[in-house]
């Protein structure tokens, strides 16, 4: 590497760019809160929650009889580990001090970007988090393979919730604009998870895509046109999720926010062609467990230093005296749980 090359006119002039996506705040932890324990063991209850039961008649000096308990399965893991970080060797070094020494004016600013070696980590370190709740929303599973590792969590070993939490679309996929009918499809979503667990369901969470399949369709423009008494040739995005709302009672979410996978390649948290239904609050948990930086470097090695961010993300940075390097590492313990995972109903209302 020669930073002398990498700093000519046209990067100077080209400076940084930043992706769109990239301003796109995270909406995992809203709905998934971080929390933090020591280990790596997760263990959680996924309640089967119902109706509540109306109490027994009884007679007076009778003994109570006792109800049984609503069904609950308790669920245990091991939660997986990642970490990954930087070098900067005694070369990279030099070229850094030299570069520095330049008369370029944008020098050191963008020697700080390119090595900003802990944001970078740390912001890659809130993918995962993140990647795994949209995964978990979905699918009911987390799957994470790469670097010869493969972590698969399946939170619907039963196949119970894919039977009565998630359905496919036929002959009524949003595709289809003639015979598509989204209020049909999000009031039966609504009706099954009120009559199963008392949940109103409020919040309708899809990409882009999707949302212009909806807009779409025929039944939206005649609802629009019904509502309003006014025949559109195109409806803006704020008037479809207007009319929308006003007839499901759902809030929609457009969320477009991206990562880079292993491989490098762009992918977007939520799927093309699929719906999260979800009702209001939380929906379980971040965890974060201890990893081995922060349990066994932080404050006893002399040449390590370790700061915890984001509640659980360990960032290290180690001195190598010889040769001299100096290594920054980001490190985490992390796994969802999902408490309210019978209260999440999934539409699939396009593609195969």
């Amino acid at each position: 590497m020669n930073l002398r090359e990498f700093f000519t006119p046209a990067a100077v002039a080209a400076n940084w760019t930043e992706v769109a996506s990239n301003y796109i705040d995270y909406i995992g932890p809203g709905l998934f809160p971080a929390r933090k324990k020591a280990g790596l063991d997760l263990a959680w209850l996924k309640g089967s929650k119902g109706l509540p039961v109306s109490l027994m008649p009884s007679t007076f000096d009778a003994k109570a009889t006792f109800r049984d308990r609503i069904g609950f399965e308790k669920l245990e893991t091991e939660m997986p580990f990642f970490r990954e970080g930087f070098k900067i060797k005694e070369k990279d070094r030099q070229e850094l001090m030299r570069a520095a020494d330049s008369n370029d004016p944008y020098a050191v600013e963008i020697i700080n970007r390119v090595f900003d070696d802990a944001n970078e980590l740390i912001a890659g370190a809130a993918v995962v988090p993140e990647r795994m709740i949209w995964q978990l929303l979905f699918t009911g599973k987390i799957e994470i393979k790469a670097n010869g590792v493969d972590y698969s969590y399946n939170y619907d070993s039963d196949g119970s919730w894919t039977t009565a939490n998630t359905k496919k679309l036929t002959d009524d996929k949003w595709s289809e604009a003639t015979t598509a009918d989204p209020f049909k499809n999000f009031k039966d979503a609504k009706d099954a998870i009120r009559s199963k667990t008392g949940t109103e369901l409020t919040t309708a969470i899809m990409n882009t895509k999707t949302f212009n399949l909806m807009a779409a369709t025929d039944a939206v423009k005649n609802r629009w046109l019904t509502t309003t008494g006014r025949s559109m040739g195109y409806l803006t995005d704020a008037e479809v999720a207007a009319v929308v709302s006003g007839t499901s009672g759902l809030q929609i979410v457009i969320y477009d926010k991206q990562f880079a996978d292993e491989d490098k390649k762009a992918h977007g948290f939520i799927p093309d062609g699929f719906v999260a239904l979800i009702p209001s609050g939380t929906l379980g948990s971040t965890w974060y467990g201890t990893t081995p930086e922060e349990a066994d470097l932080m404050g006893a090695n002399a040449n390590a230093e370790v700061s915890i961010v984001n509640t659980g993300v360990a960032i290290t940075r180690i001195v190598d005296n010889h040769p001299v390097n100096i290594n920054t590492f980001a490190s985490e313990i992390v796994l969802p749980s999902f408490e309210r995972m019978d209260e999440v109903y999934v539409l699939q209302v396009s593609g195969e």
